[in-house]
């Protein structure tokens, strides 16, 4: 066994690269194609873009990314290949800036005039509707907003809550179509959002004091749909800049996560994510049951800046794919 001296590598007497040479080769090789894929999610992520498939699905998980980013720069320190350790690094780094918490924060000026406590929930096409209507007797939210709410489901939120919620607006439709906000604050019909499926909205009189609400539930960026899903995030975008006087609640199943552009620019309306008030930015909704340890916060209720956030819970309701959302919030007057 020699050593070859323009490489410093090991070879045979034959000059053919010993085992150790060729593990550091497949080494660099990998980490490479481990660095090439993060950095392509990462790059969007940079340039404020969601890019295409499957970057969409892939930023949603995007402090998972670390995982391939250290497997990587592991096997770079293995490899000796130092350029691709500062790529690593780099990447590693980008990963850490990008996960901390996006939008506004900060309490209101005025008064406070109403406490509130909002519970948002997608039951899965009504599956998980019976583990609703427990949830929300437990909690007592004043608004529920509730997202695949299909007939029977429609059906049962008016038998078993009416007494406690005399107040609705809804989106019939079955399979996942459906949607229904409950209030026990008298509410006033608004044209809500067009989407592929129910978006209602309402104004309700809190106290003497109009809010806004409107329920999210925009497509998911399943493969063939981004188009789809960004343009009615885009409709929602809209809704939530249309009058910015009015106290704001816009809750629901946003199939986004602060890692995607089409949510961030909900966000730079205004309107803040009330988990992202009380320190619960990154707590999984979906899909339930791999959450809290794996998943994304794709469930949201972001509230105009006339709120104050003081808790987010996460409640984990049987036959549902998702977390139920419930915060706790006080309205302020003008200040």
């Amino acid at each position: 066994m020699d050593s070859d001296t323009a490489t410093g590598e090991w070879t045979d007497s034959r000059g053919r690269p010993t085992p150790r040479r060729t593990g550091r080769r497949l080494g660099a090789w990998c980490s490479g194609l481990l660095f090439a894929g993060v950095s392509v999610v990462v790059g969007c992520r940079v340039a404020d873009s969601d890019g295409s498939t499957p970057v969409p699905q892939l930023l949603a998980f995007l402090p998972w990314l670390l995982v391939p980013t250290g497997t990587g720069l592991l096997l770079t320190l293995l490899a000796r290949w130092w350029t691709g350790a500062v790529w690593g690094v780099a990447l590693l780094g980008l990963l850490a800036w990008f996960i901390e918490p996006y939008g506004k924060s900060g309490e209101p000026a005025g008064p406070p005039v109403a406490e509130l406590r909002v519970l948002t929930s997608n039951v899965e096409f009504g599956k998980g509707t019976d583990s609703l209507i427990a949830a929300v007797r437990r909690e007592k939210p004043h608004l529920v907003f509730v997202q695949e709410c299909a007939y029977t489901c429609d059906a049962a939120l008016r038998r078993d809550l009416a007494a406690g919620y005399p107040h609705r607006q809804a989106v019939e439709g079955g399979g996942s179509k459906g949607s229904v906000i409950l209030s026990a604050f008298p509410l006033q019909p608004t044209p809500g959002v067009p989407g592929t499926m129910g978006m209602p909205g309402a104004v309700a009189d809190v106290r003497g004091h109009a809010v806004r609400l409107q329920l999210a539930h925009p497509m998911p960026p399943l493969p063939d749909q981004v188009g789809l899903w960004r343009e009615e995030l885009g409709a929602l975008r809209d809704a939530a800049g249309e009058d910015g006087d009015t106290p704001t609640v816009l809750a629901g199943d946003f199939n986004a996560s602060q890692d995607h552009a089409a949510f961030r620019r909900i966000l730079d309306t205004g309107l803040r994510d009330a988990a992202r008030l009380v320190g619960a930015d990154r707590t999984a909704t979906w899909p339930a049951r791999t959450a809290p340890t794996f998943g994304a916060q794709i469930d949201h209720v972001l509230v105009s800046e006339d709120f104050a956030a003081h808790r987010a819970r996460f409640l984990d309701l049987a036959d549902t794919d998702h977390r139920a959302l419930v915060v706790d919030l006080t309205l302020h007057g003008t200040g």
